[in-house]
């Protein structure tokens, strides 16, 4: 049997395919009747095989025997995005209508090749007919009435028609009329002109002679501006010296106030831990007493020897006159001792 078309690829690696021509099947304009339209088949989707059972918003678990291959889905991309490569590939290389020209648009025409069998026989009858030939209509002529009256002729010597010196006068009035205007005109216009001029000086004069008054009195506002800024600053100045001396004065008072008390409790404080002395009180207590206790100790021990050799009344006078005379000699020597040291605070 003979194929109904070829397909063939080119050494390019295009591929071309052609079919043989057939007649455009004919269709119905119109639906059928509904008597006439098959019946279909209506069944419950409760027992259909395809509606999917369960919960719809979870994830649907394939069993294990119907999961894809993941290395055959790689491979079914794979085909299928070359498949796309080799269609833009061939987009590129087809030959495109070029664009229309500016003030035309392309449409799409049918050019696939078909046969179609024409049925209807029509009758055609050639007739033929001849029209004569017509000139064009000519300009319409223009309308001249008809001629009526009687014609008349007559003789006109020269001077008869017009005198000069009589026509003249008029013409010459009123050309010294129009100058002499004309004359005046001009001489109003130039003491016009003076009179504004005049006019423009003096108001010129009086407005800079009140420029000038305004500048000076613009001056004058400024320096009565200036001067009333200084004695403000200066009475604020003042006023701020005025409260900070006010601010001193209290601050004094009420230090010499809350001082009053403070000093001498700080004095005692201080002289009573020992910061502030008496040099001649504090050289007493620390050079004199402790030599004046190393004397009497010493002076002690030998009387406590003295006492222990005698142990008869000559004993006793013996330690008093001894104790005498060492009494009399610490006595001296403190005294001596405190002279010289009155000596060395005065000098």
């Amino acid at each position: 049997p003979q194929m109904a078309f070829v397909s063939h690829r080119e050494p390019n690696g295009t591929y071309t395919f052609s079919s043989r021509p057939r007649p455009v099947e004919t269709r119905a304009k119109y639906r059928e009747p509904p008597a006439q339209q098959p019946q279909s088949n209506y069944g419950n989707i409760m027992y259909d095989r395809r509606v999917v059972r369960g919960n719809t918003y979870a994830q649907h678990i394939i069993p294990t025997t119907a999961q894809v291959d993941p290395g055959e889905i790689q491979r079914q991309q794979e085909i299928r995005r070359r498949a796309i490569a080799r269609r833009r590939a061939r987009e590129q290389f087809r030959p495109k209508t070029p664009e229309a020209l500016q003030g035309r648009k392309h449409i799409d025409v049918q050019t696939d090749v078909y046969l179609e069998e024409l049925s209807d026989v029509i009758v055609t009858t050639d007739i033929e007919c001849q029209t004569d030939d017509f000139l064009d209509r000519p300009a319409t002529p223009l309308f001249i009435p008809a001629k009526s009256g009687k014609d008349a002729e007559t003789q006109i010597e020269d001077g008869e028609l017009f005198d000069f010196d009589s026509e003249v006068q008029p013409m010459l009035e009123v050309l010294v009329g129009k100058t002499i205007e004309q004359s005046l005109l001009e001489v109003m216009e130039e003491e016009e002109l003076a009179c504004l001029k005049a006019q423009q000086r003096a108001f010129e004069e009086m407005r800079n002679a009140e420029l000038a008054e305004v500048h000076r009195l613009q001056e004058q506002e400024r320096r009565r501006c200036e001067e009333k800024e200084r004695r403000i600053a200066q009475q604020k100045e003042v006023l701020k010296k005025e409260r900070e001396t006010a601010e001193k004065i209290a601050a004094r008072a009420y230090t010499q106030q809350y001082l009053a008390n403070l000093l001498p409790a700080v004095f005692t404080s201080l002289r009573s831990h020992g910061y502030l002395y008496d040099p001649v009180e504090r050289d007493i207590e620390t050079n004199f007493f402790p030599w004046l206790m190393d004397e009497v100790y010493n002076n002690l021990e030998k009387r406590y020897t003295a006492r222990e050799l005698l142990d008869s009344k000559g004993r006793l006078i013996y330690i008093f006159k001894f104790m005498h005379s060492c009494l009399q000699s610490v006595i001296l020597t403190a005294t001596k001792y405190r002279h010289f040291i009155l000596k060395e605070h005065l000098f």
